[in-house]
């Protein structure tokens, strides 16, 4: 049976004793019922999992003992830098959601013309704590043990002027001539999908200013959140740890 795995931001090594947050606490002890005793897995994005053993639980906090530490290799040796326009609601955390489990590297929520979201502000703070729970979430079902790194929002224009050497950069547009295949195995890969609706013509024109090279997945039209997935899936398919 597979072990529960929990997020902390502490420091973790052989011996120690560690109190967890009150989230994590409560989903060990109050969702997940686990008793003194059991074991389960916590990471801090170091690299490596720690095994623990859950202490005999005395308040809402629970307490573990740390038992070893085991180096996980679970990261794919393409680094992806995901640009994502902003989408509504349930689109924009399955996108952040799947696209962890996927591999990513880094995450951009991103602004752009036909973003139907706009917050600022406390709501987009909030917003943000949000995407990060749903990263760190993601994280300790899929198994990995480095966090993706989520990004603060960016106007699309501040995003594309980021300098990335040797970078291949590529933004989805269905007009495209070249596809996936023709391009050279990269090593990294920046990534930029509209929010629904696309983007708008003079945004792909701008990143193609940028050096980004417009390339398709296929023939047909695909929702924001299918694009961003297929492509993150297709890459690791061809050059990730999906080959």
């Amino acid at each position: 049976m597979r072990l529960p795995r929990f997020y902390t931001t502490q420091a973790l090594a052989s011996g120690q004793s560690v109190q967890l947050e009150p989230a994590a606490s409560h989903h060990l002890l109050r969702v997940l019922r686990v008793q003194g005793g059991e074991s389960v897995i916590l990471f801090n994005g170091d690299g490596r999992e720690y095994r623990a053993v859950v202490e005999p639980a005395e308040g809402k906090l629970a307490r573990l003992t740390v038992i070893r530490a085991d180096q996980v290799e679970c990261e794919s040796p393409l680094r992806i830098s995901l640009g994502q326009g902003v989408s509504r609601g349930e689109r924009m955390d399955f996108v952040m959601q799947k696209a962890v489990e996927l591999g990513v590297t880094t995450l951009t929520p991103l602004w752009t013309r036909r973003s139907q979201v706009r917050l600022s502000g406390q709501r987009l703070d909030k917003r943000l704590r949000h995407w990060q729970g749903i990263v760190q979430a993601a994280c300790e079902q899929s198994g990995r043990v480095v966090l993706p790194e989520l990004q603060a929002a960016s106007a699309l224009n501040d995003w594309l002027k980021v300098a990335s050497a040797d970078t291949v950069r590529l933004v989805l547009d269905p007009d495209a001539d070249t596809t996936l295949q023709a391009l050279q195995r990269p090593v990294q890969v920046r990534v930029l999908i509209g929010p629904e609706g696309g983007l708008e013509k003079q945004e792909v024109e701008t990143a193609v200013a940028a050096g980004f090279q417009r390339v398709r997945l296929g023939t047909r039209i695909l929702r924001t959140e299918t694009a961003a997935l297929a492509t993150l899936a297709a890459l690791q398919t061809l050059w990730g740890d999906f080959a």
